[in-house]
């Protein structure tokens, strides 16, 4: 008995250090991406990729709309609306809001569901650009332990940068210069102030808005954001 226990315990031990090296190395290359991506634009993320693929189950011949854009070809608007709208406190935290968060679990708790978000910006480029959709607390660790790499490695002009390029503006649409276009038929760099006012209310439900479809919600947020963008810190 006492050497089937023995066994047992060095199969337990075994397995817990097989683990334990395994999530070391998971680790160690979400960081090596990231350290990477500093000076080396990402061609796609895991939220594209997982996108593209449900577009093909309908259209095998499917394709995202996405180009690269470099930061300074990107309106002043947007970068000022998006702040407001999604992180007013960017430039000065260290990835993490914590009065953001803890304002929405209390929303959250009153509501007895989930409406509101703590998520800056640079906890969405971590999702974005490594994971899926689900909400667990696995996948919510994991976003954390990105977060903390992109921030001690990138700067907030870099992530910044990167977060623009990537989000998602419409069904298949990513990143500033595939919105402007698909929904104004300009450049990012000529967006107007109102015209990006509008682009940063739609990032939470980008897929519910089609070129030229407004909506009540969105004209209150667009002058809600337009409202607040002269007070945007940037970068």
């Amino acid at each position: 008995m006492r050497a089937l226990l023995r066994f047992f315990g060095r199969t337990i031990g075994y397995s817990i250090l097989a683990a334990l090296i395994g999530l070391v190395l998971v680790q160690f290359w979400f960081f090596l991406h990231i350290w990477y991506w500093v000076d080396h634009n990402p061609s796609s993320t895991a939220f594209m990729d997982a996108r593209l693929e449900r577009l093909h189950e309908k259209n095998p011949q499917a394709r995202l709309e996405f180009r690269w854009v470099p930061y300074a070809r990107i309106s002043s608007h947007l970068k000022r609306a998006i702040v407001i709208a999604e992180d007013a406190k960017f430039p000065d935290h260290q990835g993490f809001d914590w009065d953001g968060i803890r304002n929405a679990y209390e929303r959250n708790r009153q509501k007895g569901k989930v409406v509101a978000g703590g998520s800056t910006i640079t906890q969405q480029l971590a999702k974005n650009l490594f994971l899926s959709g689900e909400r667990t607390w696995w996948r919510k660790a994991q976003e954390a332990a990105i977060t903390v790499m992109i921030e001690a490695v990138m700067s907030k002009k870099r992530i910044f940068e990167i977060y623009l390029n990537v989000i998602e503006w419409g069904n298949g649409v990513f990143g500033a210069e595939a919105a402007a276009q698909y929904h104004f038929g300009v450049p990012a760099s000529q967006l107007s102030a109102e015209q990006a006012a509008q682009l940063a209310a739609m990032v939470p439900s980008p897929r519910r808005y089609r070129p030229g479809v407004e909506t009540p919600y969105l004209n209150k947020r667009t002058e809600i954001i337009l409202s607040r963008m002269g007070g945007a810190a940037l970068p």
